[in-house]
């Protein structure tokens, strides 16, 4: 029997307003406390990104050197220990760091997820992200120039934000069924990129008052946030006793969605899976190893974009650290429109693979044209620049929302509903370790050239495609045949798209 546990803010509305609240009603509750827990979540994240170059005002690219004098007037002397000649190498172990450490208790936190109330564990995450990202600022005015001090609060704010993604995924899987799963899912994910805006903005504008206000500021917006969180998110309408609309309860009844390759493998429902018995989902392993490669492009992109700006000249002008944040954030928007264009494209075509990998091959001559003109004029970099957020982004927001969700009620879990934050956490965590990789690797190949970071990045998009190869042919396929009629049994064939 599932115990009924309203949190204190329903209690309350329910109280003001004497009566119920209505199915629908919470599901809007919880796609709005979502929406806004991961916008602080990424808010908090972005803010590394913008600090750098007041960290480390570093040598432009090599393309770039008669102009170095007036970068440095433009960007400032720096903060020691990242001022020196190892400085960019210092960021980018900063970002390894955090991202490793946010990879790996990202296993952990979807294993964790799946066991113990989501309102509580999400609650707990942001609190320690809040304080950890406040911790990184405080090195201002405590005028701490300690590298391994930095390290430790990077990672240790690492561990917390992994707390955020499983169960995010997990609660808004519980209340919403397949159907429009991609577009509403595409919406919803727009948290990522206006996380990254916001965060990008309030620490370019808190730059000029000092660095460290840049970052306590994010950290006391995800705090605040978190209590919000603890008062009004519903984990599922179980918890808070709510019947399902019927169209939900039919889905949550079938509870069995094949979206990708079917599966000789059932588990059983009631506990949570085990880890490796989620590897052994089919699609699994093929999107977790894509987004390995679709999050350190993105990645890539999250924590350097700003500083790549700043050092290369547009229009022969070099931008000031506030101009350089406020330009990347277009990247983002670019997030935005691409992230919903993929989640309604692969809900249209019922093709979650094809509409991923085509949008990652898109990326490809995205990023040479920006690298190749982007330089030319302020208006030819921002329309290259939106192109790029939205074909590098838009695969990324739809793995990690409604391909997971996807996965995580698959058939083989026979209606099992304690895997969303394990799949989710798998895939997401996977691509969390391409993404700890990309930004290290573009810190210490920058240093020598920014063109070689971006053919990194392009040969990084294509692998990602070709990890989808066989999720493409299966779907491609399946189209054929039921262009054709289908099979005279009516029956799939074995390894294809099964239609629910």
């Amino acid at each position: 029997m599932v115990s009924i546990t309203r949190p204190l803010g329903i209690k309350f509305i329910e109280s003001i307003t004497s009566s119920n609240i209505s199915f629908k009603s919470h599901q809007a509750i919880v796609l709005t406390v979502t929406f806004l827990a991961y916008t602080s979540y990424h808010a908090a994240r972005k803010t590394t990104s913008i600090v750098k170059t007041a960290l480390d005002p570093q040598t432009p690219d090599e393309t770039e050197q008669s102009g170095s004098f007036l970068l440095s007037w433009v960007l400032g002397t720096g903060w020691a220990p990242f001022d020196g000649s190892n400085g960019t190498g210092l960021l980018g172990d900063l970002d390894l760091a955090f991202l490793f450490v946010y990879a790996v208790g990202m296993f952990f936190s979807g294993h964790i997820g799946d066991r113990m109330n989501l309102r509580i564990f999400l609650t707990i995450g942001m609190m320690g992200t809040g304080l950890f990202t406040s911790l990184f600022g405080v090195g201002y005015w405590a005028n701490i120039h300690v590298f391994y001090y930095y390290l430790m609060v990077q990672m240790l704010a690492g561990l917390f934000q992994s707390t955020g993604w499983p169960s995010v995924v997990a609660v808004v899987g519980n209340w919403f069924g397949k159907s429009k799963r991609g577009l509403i899912m595409g919406v919803w994910n727009a948290h990522t990129s206006i996380g990254n805006i916001t965060g990008s903005l309030s620490a370019s504008y808190f730059l000029k008052y000092g660095w460290g206000w840049s970052m306590v500021v994010p950290g006391l917006m995800i705090a605040f946030i978190g209590v919000v969180v603890f008062m009004f998110l519903p984990v599922d309408p179980e918890s808070v006793g709510v019947e399902r609309d019927e169209d939900e309860s039919r889905q949550a009844k079938k509870g069995v969605i094949e979206p990708l390759l079917s599966s000789d493998t059932n588990i059983e429902n009631g506990s949570a899976i085990g880890f490796f018995e989620a590897w052994k989902i089919p699609g699994v392993a093929p999107f977790a190893f894509c987004l390995f490669f679709a999050k350190l492009v993105a990645y890539t992109f999250l924590y350097w974009l700003p500083f790549y700006i700043s050092h290369t000249a547009i229009n022969g002008e070099y931008l000031s650290n506030t101009a350089a944040g406020n330009l990347s954030t277009l990247f983002d928007v670019g997030g935005v429109v691409g992230g919903i264009l993929a989640g309604h494209i692969s809900d249209r075509l019922d093709a979650r693979a094809i509409t991923a990998a085509s949008f990652t091959y898109c990326a490809i001559p995205a990023l040479y044209l920006y690298r190749s003109y982007g330089h030319i004029s302020t208006s030819i970099n921002i329309i290259l620049m939106l192109i790029i957020g939205m074909f590098v982004n838009g695969p990324y927001a739809l793995i990690t929302t409604a391909v997971s969700a996807d996965l995580g009620t698959h058939g083989s879990l026979k209606g099992n509903s304690k895997a969303l934050a394990t799949v989710t956490a798998i895939i997401d965590g996977t691509g969390s370790i391409g993404a700890a990789i990309g930004p290290v690797l573009t810190g210490y190949i920058s240093t020598r050239s920014w063109s070689a970071v971006f053919t990194m990045l392009m040969l990084s998009a294509f692998v990602a495609g070709l990890f989808l190869t066989k999720l493409v042919v299966a779907e491609v396929t399946a189209k054929c045949q039921d262009s054709q009629g289908g099979s005279s049994s009516g029956a799939p064939p074995s390894g294809v798209v099964e239609e629910v």
